[in-house]
């Protein structure tokens, strides 16, 4: 108990740098996991933020009220126009009709996908980021125990070693855990964005599959 609250004492007066240098050959794939986490999350934020701009719900609403006239190709002209995500599963759809369902679903397909690209890698990162901290840990408790039984009697001739094996189990501890904690907040976040246009898609498929039914009705 001496040993670790003189432990917790000496990193609280270490600088980052020198933490970093106390988690020794652990902290090397915790940082590694860090920038892939920061990385895929800034480029995921990024990603997200184009998509709203370009998100354009009234030109579906405009599409989808043209079907329901049955004027395809005047849906289709205002379709090709939009960068709406919506928009284009749609038109892509339309032009299609011969196989209407199929290339709804690869359209829908292929728009999803880019809204989950990058989440299994946040998701890796999560998972692992607290494994790698408890591996730490785990090699840092070995070191000191390692230590106090070569020390024998003489404890205090390897006070060193000691402290140091318990700082580099505390220091990969805690920089596992505040990946994965700083990481799950983002990944709920683009979970549920990529959830909310898996809805819209599947509300615009129903609504375009009961339209081009009433199309189809009225030429016959």
């Amino acid at each position: 108990m001496i040993t670790h609250s003189l432990a917790f004492v000496v990193l609280l007066n270490k600088t980052p740098m020198e933490l970093f240098v106390a988690g020794r050959i652990m902290m090397w794939p915790i940082l590694l996991l860090f920038t892939v986490g920061l990385t895929v999350i800034i480029e995921r934020i990024l990603f997200i933020i184009r998509e709203n701009a370009a998100r354009e719900p009234e030109v579906v609403a405009k599409m989808l009220e043209l079907l329901e006239k049955g004027e395809i190709e005047e849906a289709l002209a205002i379709g090709k126009k939009s960068n709406d995500t919506v928009a284009r599963i749609v038109t892509y759809s339309l032009s299609h009709r011969e196989a209407l369902s199929n290339a709804f679903f690869r359209a829908s397909g292929q728009e999803l996908a880019r809204y989950q690209q990058g989440m299994a890698t946040l998701d890796t990162c999560i998972t692992a980021a607290p494994l790698l901290g408890l591996l730490g840990t785990v090699t840092g408790m070995m070191a000191t125990f390692g230590a106090l039984g070569s020390a024998g009697s003489d404890i205090g001739a390897a006070a060193s070693t000691i402290t140091g094996g318990v700082a580099e189990a505390l220091i990969a501890t805690m920089c596992g855990l505040g990946i994965a904690v700083s990481c799950l907040l983002p990944f709920n976040i683009l979970n549920a964005r990529a959830e909310q246009i898996k809805q819209e898609i599947a509300d615009a498929s129903h609504a375009l599959e009961i339209l081009i039914k009433k199309v189809e009705t009225r030429s016959h």
